[in-house]
């Protein structure tokens, strides 16, 4: 039976893929034709079947985002409450004293993941690789909001333990590690044989430092016997450095290297202290070699680790050492055209030049760079066999004018206020900027509520039983009512 063909007529610009240049190109006054198998044409005019037509002009059609790292579960609540705090013995990362803190409740789940989903699409993302705890909404929520997603749920034999702020301690629960990698494997079973076609499965063992060798070794046989990415946060924190160190005398990827795990099928949450990282102590030039030798990726996310003063040095860099850095969100503001601002911006810093990254390099890292991370050659580009997930930005939005360059102008600029509509599998995901398979307002609606049940909740999860007021006072002191 033939599939129905749409087609995009005289785009103003379109970022292909060149197979040949093997990089985005941009064409002028281009015709873009698709069915829900993805692209039949791109380039010169279409003059096949087509059941309906839309204008390019003044649009600027390119290829899907796919983001690498993200975290649903109770990251959306998080916002505006640690953003100025950190745990000064830890290097000023707030992850281990504050993460543990927020609860998220049950009945909040879905409206969390609606929110997180809603706004990544609204920025552009068409893949996503979900980091999150198990819940029955999961692949529910995932399937009927149109994107095309990995779930990832994690799992770990530590907990985390800050005490008096001064050092980090793990509190070990083996059974209860495998009990939630065998529920993980369950999950990314029924991922990959989910009836939309859009969602799959990645192992995730939470953080290298969480996990036994064992565990981890029998995490990634698991996921190779699937032929399943994998992803393990590592190299995130100098307080995780030195606990390896401490542990085996060798740094994450090198720990990593002697189990035998690195490879072209694993994504490394983070990796910013390397052996190389101003802040180490090595000053060896070891981890980006292996990095690049054994082909394993990079989950850049820059906002969230530059709110605390830290940065990957840099994306310049590891890219000239042949590393494929993808980028991810992590958490909130769940923007990412705005992550691939910063990530943009913490490069040239880190690397003291404009010359380290360029916004073509920024691209392909939002992309195709993204898609290599998890084995798939038919995303994060507009090419003729390609999945035909794209976004349409507005050329006239006043953030994207005058026109010379247009990604220049939405990546500087413009970023998601210029999205017009947002495609996966040729199905309209978004449009006019707002979900359109999803009620993300009403989710959004539900978490003021959620995240207030949390505040109420964390001082049970704080060892010190210190209140929501203490742990993270407001930017502002109180100066009354404001009645005169």
């Amino acid at each position: 039976m033939t599939k129905e063909i749409h087609v995009i007529r005289k785009a103003h610009t379109v970022v292909a893929f060149d197979n040949e240049r093997n990089c985005h190109v941009y064409l002028n006054c281009a015709d873009v034709a698709y069915d829900e198998n993805g692209f039949v044409h791109v380039g010169g005019h279409y003059e096949g079947p087509v059941a309906t037509e839309s204008s390019g002009r003044d649009r600027m059609v390119m290829p899907g985002f796919v983001n690498v790292h993200c975290h649903s579960g109770e990251e959306p609540i998080s916002k505006g409450i640690f953003e100025d705090m950190g745990t000064a013995a830890l290097w000023g990362n707030a992850l281990y004293e504050y993460s543990n803190l927020l609860e998220i409740d049950g009945d909040a789940i879905e409206a969390s993941l609606t929110v997180m989903v809603g706004d990544l699409m609204r920025s552009g993302v068409t893949t996503l690789l979900d980091i999150a705890g198990p819940h029955e909404s999961w692949l529910p929520t995932l399937a009927k909001s149109g994107a095309r997603a990995f779930v990832a749920p994690g799992f770990r034999e530590a907990q985390w333990h800050v005490e008096d702020g001064q050092r980090l301690d793990f509190r070990w629960d083996k059974g209860r590690g495998r009990e939630a990698f065998a529920r993980a494997l369950e999950v990314v079973d029924a991922a990959a044989a989910h009836p939309s076609g859009r969602l799959g499965g990645v192992v995730a063992p939470s953080q290298i430092e969480t996990c036994s060798p064992e565990l981890l070794q029998d995490a990634v046989s698991a996921a190779r016997e699937r032929g399943m990415p994998i992803t393990i946060h590592a190299a995130q924190t100098m307080a995780e450095h030195e606990e390896l160190l401490r542990r085996h005398g060798l740094t994450a990827v090198q720990y990593l290297e002697s189990l035998g795990l690195l490879g072209d099928d694993l994504i490394l949450g983070h990796c910013i202290f390397v052996d190389s990282h101003s802040w180490t102590r090595q000053r060896t030039e070891i981890d980006l070699k292996l990095l690049a030798e054994r082909k394993t990726s990079v989950a850049h996310c820059p906002v969230t680790f530059s709110r605390s003063g830290m940065a990957l040095e840099s994306v310049g860099r590891y890219r000239r050492a042949g590393v494929n850095v993808a980028l991810g969100t992590d958490s909130y503001p769940f923007n990412m055209l705005e992550e691939m601002r910063q990530a943009m911006i913490c490069a040239r810093l880190s690397g003291k030049s404009v010359f380290d990254v360029s916004t073509a390099d920024i691209l392909d890292a939002a992309t195709i760079a993204g898609a290599t991370a998890l084995g798939r050659h038919d995303i994060g580009r507009i090419a003729v066999g390609a999945k035909a997930d794209f976004l349409v930005v507005d050329l006239r939005h006043h953030g994207m004018q005058p026109v010379y360059d247009p990604l220049r102008s939405l990546l500087h600029c413009a970023a998601e206020r210029a999205v017009e509509g947002v495609y996966v599998d040729g199905a309209c995901v978004v449009s006019n900027g707002k979900p359109v398979l999803i009620d993300y307002d009403g989710a959004l609606a539900e978490l003021q509520d959620a995240q207030a049940y949390a505040c109420r909740k964390a001082p049970e999860n704080d060892p010190k039983g210190r209140s929501m007021r203490s742990l993270a006072p407001l930017s502002l002191p109180g100066g009354g009512s404001g009645n005169a």
